[in-house]
């Protein structure tokens, strides 16, 4: 009796051991199968590429059976969630400058997982019919026109700071131009109403964007480099999201769009389908249909 006690007690301890390993060896080999491993968070912050590149990422994996969360967060608070693991991924890092300060405090929690657009700039715009200011150096003796204000987005963005730390001091604004700060949409609906009401504004922009092709717009020179050179727009990821979801990162190392498929994906979804984002990159996938072969 006490031997075939014994037997079946190591017969159920084997196949408790058989269990665990094939449960460890699944979740270590993608984690794919569970449905808590399904799950991937995107952080976004209220830029329109960045709007347009998460909603399309999130329906690309929830085609392949993710279930994919959107945090709408201001950049400093995406770079601090990708360090402290609460967000899995971030699509709109802009590199050198203008998320460097972000790199430096947080770059070794951070795995870069390639550049997907190659060709961003940050800018200070006004319509074309704005007279006499084509220049940053113009602003200071026309502060007037604009009420003594350029009118720009989220507090916590490069382009902010790049914006009060370099171009105020640096054309000579201080105490003639204040900087507005708001957020992205209140930009582009203060954006919209002066040009339909023809008055000078200035705005806080960067190329790409689909406000350029909505609007008559021109980039004011900056013969001081204040706001930097071209840029490129990197996917981020937490410290070990690359072993835990192995196939979307690969997915997300081919990742690349040109800057007429964000144009035409953005003026989907912030014009045509505007509110339906869903709807906007369904629209664009279809009329795009060798896109998803790219990512393979």
């Amino acid at each position: 009796m006490f031997k075939s006690l014994t037997r079946v007690v190591a017969l159920a301890a084997t196949a408790a051991l058989a269990l665990g390993a094939t449960a460890a060896c699944g979740e270590s080999a993608d984690k794919s199968s569970g449905g808590k491993d399904k799950k991937i968070t995107i952080g976004y912050m209220a830029w329109d590429e960045a709007i347009a590149a998460s909603h399309l990422w999130q329906q690309i994996l929830e085609k392949d059976g993710y279930q994919v969360q959107l945090k709408n967060l201001e950049a400093g608070l995406v770079y601090g969630g990708l360090a402290s693991g609460d967000i899995d991924l971030f699509l709109d890092s802009w590199l050198p400058q203008t998320h460097a300060s972000y790199l430096e405090k947080y770059g070794d929690k951070l795995d870069k997982l390639g550049v997907w657009y190659d060709d961003a700039s940050l800018s200070i715009a006004v319509p074309k019919y704005v007279d006499g200011v084509d220049s940053l150096e113009d602003l200071a003796a026309k502060a007037g026109s604009f009420n003594g204000e350029l009118v720009g987005i989220e507090p916590g963005a490069g382009l902010t700071k790049a914006t009060q730390e370099k171009v105020i001091p640096g054309y000579g604004l201080d105490g003639k131009m204040k900087l507005k700060t708001s957020s992205t949409p209140a930009m582009l609906a203060a954006l919209d109403g002066a040009i339909a009401d023809k008055k000078p504004i200035a705005v806080t922009l960067w190329h790409p964007h689909w406000a350029y092709a909505k609007y008559e717009l021109k980039d004011l020179a900056d013969p001081k480099g204040t706001l930097g050179a071209a840029e490129q727009v990197n996917t981020l990821a937490r410290k070990g999201f690359g072993e835990d979801f192995p196939e979307v990162t690969a997915k997300l190392k081919k990742f690349q769009m040109d800057g007429e498929q964000l144009g035409t994906l953005e003026d989907l979804m912030f014009n045509v389908h505007k509110g339906d984002e869903e709807k906007a990159v369904e629209e664009w996938l279809k009329a795009n249909p060798d896109y998803l072969g790219t990512l393979s």
